[in-house]
């Protein structure tokens, strides 16, 4: 092509000395005969695609009659073993003939791999010659002035124009695009159609990394040529064990990006996947008991797979290995999947001729950018630290350079240039002024050259101005007049963000503030400030480049104003609220830092606030920010509490067994970790690991569920989504009179908690026991029944008060006393045993329950404790999670209803009328599978027949329960728990717990 340039330069020189020719005209020309010999080559790409899709079906249809041949082979040989009869001559032929097929299948696969190597070659012939043969006709051929493309070759012109320039243009100046015309580059030919105008006039340099070609996604050839030293991509086949159904099921595997999508057949990756697994360094692979056998173990599950041979498991491995080895060395995927980016969206990136169109994100000082916005392994990076960013001038440029179809560009869109130190150049290119406005102010404010290169707000430059001064309390910009309130409203936002829509959206935040902040806070119209206060947070929260927005209004809404006024108070409330949701960005949140420093002094209220919001901002930076919008308690505290006076400004109280409560004190960025920390230090009871208990919450509908709370959420979190499910579901009903009601009790029973039990966690989990008692979960005879009650009611009321009789009474018990015991038998007595007693039986269970209690006189409360629960853990399935369930085909359970008792030590069905009497146990070395769908649950275990030489019996057990009682995974209801915290382990570490 350099050659083509020389020879169309000398021969555009003579002519030059012959007359004035139009040049531009000439060149235009040129361009529509590459063009057309690009869409001649996009033809050609086409019947390649085309041939390998027909070679892929062939496959596919080999290996199906594969398939069908080995299920043949099968169903003879079960025929065979059952008919105890000996091979026979059909029979060999069907072996000799599936070995045939299996070797013409090899066959098969070879002669494919050839065809794709022949295919790749004379496609590269094809485009070789055609392109050379193009450029001599072109060179050799006079330029003439009319324009013979069509319609469709000019509209996609823009869109096709990517290539290199030849040596002679590599010290040329990066300019516009009108100044870069190129010949074809091998990746402009194999690209897709998100390739677009590359502004820069660099040829390639040894520097550049990123792979510009995309992987087919449905062939595991398509990436060998293209493979880096270490590969960390591939496709195929695999067997997957199914997570409900424990089956193996033959799925086709893609793995790219740091992730695995797995699909029914190749011919299905064009849809949505069947499941997908995240790659991260904590993944790990275990070796299976086979030799085509591993496991993928992740964060959240542990996938099983098996390959078709040892050498395809072996590949696999490798690239997995390679993955990790990857992620675990670089902090990309650290950085990016904790800390939040400041600016991200979709721009085409070009460099060294070649343009794609890529999800981009700026996290810190480092500017990512991605295949997709899902992807978690980004295709490269930048390190913004001391580059030079700076905007092209293409004021020259008109649109007959632009003019495409689909994503074309034209004049009107805006070309940032990004120079990282001792690297070649990047351009991006960016559809609105808005969005370039937005990168070219966050990506030079990374860059650490906002001062000096004035971009951005008035607003934005003075706090650029501040950090080049170090924040310096007698700088006279601190009372710069666009830093301070002032009484007019805001004409425009103060930061600068990437569309028109936000700009508006930021202006009527300012409105929602100033009337939060002018209303007076009275008690009739709290609710209207918490309204106004809750929404602009929600808003900030959905659009987080809003966030920055807020911050800076409410520091302009209190910067010098009048001291001792209610509206300035109410703005610090409102900043206090807002600092334990969210942080802003970059430079802004060293601007609230200071601001804050500069107001804080305990002796004033303000400077009270700005102390209380510099603890909140370190809570926020240790523990990080919020999912949901404050709720009403959070916002009701702040206004009227003063959140000042107190370390943990917020409390709640959790309630236990035994009826009584703790309060707990919390701050908005308290986790349940650090909530439970405080709740057991106070009542005295071990780590929630330790003891087996956890914390729960009621569920708004008013439906007997509870919700178990995960360690790492909010509480805040907790109240608000509580709350705002609470009004969804009633509206108007219960607001400000209903909140959440928070338990802390056992969750997981083991045999080893009992060692090291504190007397608290005694006494609650006595008192928990005493209430599967008192539902008749728990198989008590009559007797034993007035036995516990009699002890509980010593642990509740302590000794019975019952005057001696005499003469002139009866020797029943005093009013008083009867109160009192019939209290005791409502609470700690089978309701089952009293439902349908007489006032005189229930008179007598009172007289006998006077004299078991009357015996335990003197009895203190930890006593009858340790006896209560020493007689509760002689029952087998003490700690049992008990389930009700009806039976259905093909369950050999004949009865009914039962229950279903689930410990760590396996799976019991108990006969619905008599608990203690349990109708079949089976251990977890016997259950081959469980999972639930809708209503049902299943569970496939397997028992050695008593006769018939230890042959082994598959039976599925299917059972039916309310549906929130069905969740596979420890949900919030019913879940299959490892038992691994504080326990022993058991076979494979299933336990079904009631959440």
């Amino acid at each position: 092509m350099a050659d083509v340039l020389e020879s169309g330069r000398a021969g555009a020189g003579s002519v030059v000395g012959a007359g004035s020719v139009d040049w531009q005209k000439r060149c235009v020309a040129l361009e529509m005969q590459l063009l057309r010999f690009r869409l001649q080559a996009g033809k050609i790409r086409e019947l390649l695609a085309e041939k390998m899709q027909e070679l892929e079906l062939r496959v596919t249809e080999s290996d199906q009659r594969a398939e069908s041949a080995e299920k043949q082979i099968h169903v003879m040989e079960e025929k065979l073993k059952y008919a105890n009869v000996q091979p026979s001559e059909s029979e060999n032929s069907v072996f000799r003939r599936y070995q045939d097929l299996t070797n013409q299948m090899q066959e098969k696969d070879a002669v494919i791999k050839r065809l794709e190597v022949q295919l790749e070659k004379q496609e590269y012939l094809k485009v070789s010659s055609v392109c050379l043969q193009k450029a001599t006709q072109i060179s050799s051929v006079p330029l003439h002035d009319d324009d013979s493309g069509s319609e469709d070759d000019s509209g996609s012109l823009a869109s096709l124009r990517t290539s290199t320039l030849g040596p002679e243009r590599k010290g040329s100046t990066p300019g516009s695009p009108r100044a870069v015309k190129r010949g074809v580059s091998m990746s402009s030919i194999s690209s897709e159609s998100d390739y677009a105008i590359p502004p820069d006039a660099y040829s390639l340099e040894s520097d550049y990394s990123e792979p510009e070609h995309k992987v087919q996604r449905t062939s595991s050839y398509s990436c060998e040529s293209l493979r880096e030293p270490e590969m960390l991509e591939k496709s195929g086949y695999l067997l997957k064990m199914g997570s409900q159904i424990k089956a193996w099921k033959r799925r086709w595997f893609i793995l790219r990006n740091g992730e695995i999508f797995y699909y029914k057949s190749p011919s299905d990756v064009i849809r949505k996947p069947q499941g997908q697994m995240e790659l991260n360094s904590s993944c790990r692979i275990a070796r299976g008991e086979g030799a085509q056998t591993f496991q993928l173990i992740t964060e959240k599950k542990t996938f099983f797979l098996a390959a078709d041979s040892p050498n395809i498991l072996e590949e696999w491995i490798r690239v997995l290995q390679n993955i990790f080895k990857v992620q675990a060395s670089s902090p990309v995927a650290m950085e990016t999947t904790t800390a939040k980016p400041t600016v991200r969206g979709w721009l085409t990136k070009v460099k060294h001729g070649h343009s794609k169109l890529v999800w981009c994100s700026l996290v810190s000082k480092v500017f990512y950018y991605y295949r997709n916005q899902d992807d978690k392994l980004p295709l490269g990076q930048l390190r913004m630290r001391e580059a030079v960013v700076e905007e092209v001038d293409r004021s020259c440029d008109s649109d007959e350079d632009y003019e495409a179809g689909g994503r074309g560009f034209l004049s009107s869109h805006c070309t940032l240039v990004v120079h990282p130190r001792e690297q070649s150049p990047t351009y991006l290119l960016i559809g609105t002024k808005q969005e370039k406005d937005t990168w070219l102010y966050h990506l030079t404010v990374a860059a650490g050259s906002s001062a000096s290169f004035k971009v951005g707000t008035e607003y934005e430059q003075l706090v650029g101005n501040l950090l080049d001064v170090e924040g310096d309390p007698d700088s006279v910009l601190w009372r710069r007049e666009a830093l301070c309130f002032c009484k007019d409203g805001l004409r425009s936002p103060l930061t600068t963000l990437p569309s028109e829509a936000l700009q508006t959206e930021a202006l009527k935040l300012f409105k929602s503030c100033q009337l939060f902040i002018n209303v007076l806070v009275e008690a009739p119209s709290i609710d209207y400030h918490m309204s106004l206060a809750q929404n602009a947070l929600q808003v900030c929260l959905t659009h987080p480049e809003l966030q920055n927005e807020m911050y800076c209004q409410l520091i302009k809404q209190t910067n010098c104003r009048t001291p001792h006024n209610s509206s300035l108070t109410q703005c610090w409330q409102l900043l206090a609220v807002c600092v334990a949701l969210f942080l802003p960005q970059q430079h802004f949140l060293w601007y609230l830092r200071q601001y804050l420093q500069r107001h804080a002094d305990p002796r004033s209220e303000v400077g009270k606030y700005a102390v209380y919001c510099q603890r909140s901002v370190e809570r926020t930076l240790q523990n990080g920010e919020r999912e949901a919008k404050p709720s009403r308690m959070e916002v009701l505290s702040i206004l009227l509490r003063n959140p000042y006076h107190h370390s943990l400004p917020f409390s709640i109280p959790v309630h236990f067994q035994n009826i009584t409560y703790q309060v707990v004190g919390f701050d908005g960025s308290t986790t349940v970790e650090e909530f439970l920390s405080t709740l057991t230090q106070r009542v005295g009871m071990r780590k929630p690991h330790l003891s087996g208990f956890a914390l729960f919450t009621d569920d708004p509908s008013g439906r007997d569920l509870e919700h178990c709370l995960r360690p790492s959420i909010k509480i805040c979190d907790v109240i608000s989504k509580w709350e705002q499910a609470l009004k969804e579901l009633h509206p108007g009903k219960y607001e400000g009179t209903r909140i959440v009601r928070l338990m802390y009790k056992n969750r997981l029973c083991f045999r080893a908690q009992a060692k090291g039990e504190t007397e608290r966690e005694r006494l609650l989990l006595a008192y928990q026991v005493n209430d599967e008692v008192h539902q008749g979960h728990f198989p008590v005879n009559k007797e034993l029944a007035l036995e516990v009650a009699a002890l509980m009611a010593q642990v509740e009321h302590g000794d019975l008060d019952r005057p001696a009789p005499s003469s002139a009474s009866c020797s029943s018990p005093q009013p008083k006393s009867q109160q009192i015991l019939l209290q005791a038998l409502g609470r700690f007595y089978p309701k089952h045993y009293k439902q349908d007693c007489s006032m005189d039986q229930l008179r007598d269970l009172s007289e006998r329950l006077a004299t078991k209690w009357s015996v335990l006189r003197g009895c203190s409360a930890s006593e009858c404790v340790r006896i209560y629960l020493t007689v509760a853990r002689k029952w087998p399935l003490f700690g049992a999670k008990l389930f009700h369930a009806k039976p259905l085909p093909p369950s050999s359970v004949e009865q009914s209803q039962v229950w279903l008792a689930v410990n760590e030590d396996g799976l019991c069905v108990l006969d619905y009328t008599m608990v203690s009497h349990p109708l079949v146990t089976y251990s977890y070395q016997s259950v081959i599978t469980f999972g639930g769908c809708c209503d049902d649950l299943m569970v496939v275990v397997s028992q050695t027949k008593e006769q018939g030489g230890g042959k082994k019996s598959v039976e599925k057990l299917v059972f039916a329960l309310p549906k929130p009682k069905v969740k596979v995974g420890g949900g919030v209801d019913v879940g299959f728990y490892c038992a691994n915290q504080g326990a022993r382990v058991v076979s494979k570490g299933w336990v079904v717990v009631l959440m």
